[in-house]
């Protein structure tokens, strides 16, 4: 699944971009409501880095093409 995400800045990290694309890797469940995704690990499509994200960050969920 292909989704957007709102750019999270760190302390320190310039401002540059608001948003980023990226490929979902692995969801990842809530302690008290394993079936609730809070957590996903996404690549970066541009760069490559992977990182976890919160879920309140992603902004679209863009379908797949089949």
């Amino acid at each position: 699944m292909t989704v957007v995400v709102q750019h999270d800045f760190l302390p320190g990290e310039k401002a540059e971009k608001d948003w980023w694309m990226g490929q979902v890797l692995h969801c990842g469940g809530a302690a008290r409501d394993p079936s609730i995704y809070n957590l996903f690990q996404i690549a970066d499509v541009d760069s490559g880095v992977i990182r976890w994200v919160n879920a309140d960050l992603v902004t679209h969920i863009l379908p797949s093409i089949d």
